[in-house]
């Protein structure tokens, strides 16, 4: 039997996610972003095929570095506009039975006690099926609109994020005791209020003096997903993430940064198995591999160059409008994302160099990981080789919705569950435990999250402390 992988469909409550023009095709339902039956049918569907989780992307920034303005990203809707992911969850949730929901929120964008009542409250009404992808933003858009006069640079942004996790550990796991909450009829009484305590958290850049607001969830912390190439990046992975998304052109270079990661992790105790490193991937298929090519050349020839470049310069933070399209990519260190510009311009051993026009005819079909294009049969021959790199699963981008993910679950899913890679059944439990296994609803111990767990841990009171909600102090 071979490796179960985990699947997760990548998308983004927008028009243009990441294939730029083909919002016009007739076959293309995402001018409907805003009507919550495309995200109740599409969860469904993922459902249907057995996906592990729907992963949600988002930007609290718009798209302004191409050309130094907007106006491609307006034209072409390159995420814009882009709604909130948190809200379609619910819906999307209760529509399903088993898909977890994992959505993308920055540390930049709401104080940690408002952000942590969010997150318990979505695990509330999901039964435990919540991850957060924590991302510390990269347009300088996001950082003005905040009122700031761009973004923090970019290990800094990594400092901020390690402070608000810290926050949040302690009030989803050391504010209220596990049997804080007694819902005693008789005596009317509902929580105990000797078992919630204040968090007192003093750092550099956050304060919080307060109990949590929510009474525990069945995870109580959320699984935890994060990405980032950098090594400070790898570093925040290796201390928090539960699930690591890569995006690399190549099993080779996504080996090198797994192992690298899981060593790091092992280094700070942690069991290097306990991470899920899922690669991007873009797939097209069809019922052969001529009509799978048919389609992708097809989808090659709507690609809006104009708003390829748009996304591409926000990511890279490199205004591209600058460049001749013909004129190869050299590596530049800016304070985006430095993982695309560095998958492109150094560690992409398929080809020789790429240029611009190259690369924004590349990225304009779901954005910048590998396309494996042929029947369902190949495509499940090519996922084995990343599997054999150390690969656990594969975030799936698409080209078109629901088409991209019709045309998956229909064809190569059924492929995968006869070769023993795909889930049949869905397993019992929370989102954590369909990943990790029965009885594993919360962290554990060295995870950061379970070590702030431990003030709570039994203690000798006094009389007079007996009732009296007790302050956890910032280590």
């Amino acid at each position: 039997m071979n490796k179960r992988i985990y699947f997760n469909a990548f998308h983004m409550n927008c028009v243009v996610h990441q294939s730029p023009g083909l919002w016009v095709r007739d076959d293309d339902k995402m001018d409907r972003y805003t009507d919550l039956d495309t995200w109740v049918e599409l969860a469904r569907l993922l459902e249907r095929g057995k996906f592990d989780a729907l992963f949600l992307a988002d930007v609290i920034g718009v798209y302004d570095v191409y050309r130094d303005n907007r106006e491609a990203a307006l034209s072409q809707a390159a995420q814009i506009p882009v709604n909130d992911p948190m809200v379609l969850i619910p819906a999307m949730a209760y529509a399903t039975e088993h898909l977890g929901f994992a959505f993308t929120s920055s540390v930049l964008q709401s104080h940690p006690f408002a952000f942590a009542r969010t997150i318990s409250t979505l695990d509330h009404l999901t039964k435990g099926r919540i991850a957060w992808n924590i991302v510390t933003s990269y347009l300088e858009s996001a950082g003005r609109s905040f009122g700031q006069p761009g973004l923090p640079e970019h290990d800094e942004r990594y400092d901020i994020g390690d402070e608000y996790l810290a926050v949040c550990y302690k009030l989803w796991e050391a504010s209220w005791q596990d049997d804080a909450v007694v819902k005693d009829r008789q005596r009317g009484i509902y929580a105990d209020p000797s078992k919630v305590h204040d968090v007192r958290h003093d750092g550099k850049y956050f304060r919080v003096h307060g109990c949590h607001l929510a009474e525990p969830s069945p995870q109580r912390t959320p699984v935890l997903y994060q990405a980032g190439a950098s090594p400070r990046g790898r570093r925040f992975a290796a201390e928090h993430a539960e699930g690591v998304f890569i995006s690399a052109p190549s099993p080779q270079a996504v080996g090198a940064y797994i192992r690298d990661t899981r060593g790091a992790a092992a280094k700070r105790g942690r069991q290097p198995e306990d991470i899920v490193f899922s690669t991007y991937l873009k797939v097209i298929t069809g019922g052969t591999e001529a009509e799978a090519r048919r389609k992708y050349e097809d989808f090659f020839e709507q690609v809006s160059y104009e708003g390829a470049l748009a996304l591409l310069s926000g990511w890279s933070g490199i205004d591209f409008g600058r460049y001749d399209p013909d004129q190869e990519l050299e590596y530049v260190e800016t304070n985006a994302v430095r993982t695309l510009m560095q998958m492109f311009a150094r560690t992409d051993t398929t080809r020789r160099r790429w240029t611009m026009r190259d690369l924004a005819k590349y990225v304009g079909i779901g954005g910048g990981g590998p396309v494996l294009v042929g029947a369902p049969e190949q495509i499940a021959d090519a996922l084995q080789d990343w599997i054999a790199v150390g690969v656990d699963g594969f975030n799936l981008a698409y080209a078109i919705t629901p088409g991209t993910f019709e045309d998956f679950v229909d064809g190569v899913v059924p492929v995968l569950q006869q070769r023993g890679m795909m889930q049949r059944e869905y397993q019992d439990g929370t989102f954590r435990e369909k990943l990790f296994g029965r009885g594993r609803a919360r962290l554990a111990a060295p995870h950061p999250a379970a070590l702030a767990r431990r003030a709570l841990e039994p203690r000798i009171e006094t009389p007079a402390e007996a009732g009296t909600p007790t302050p956890l102090a910032a280590k």
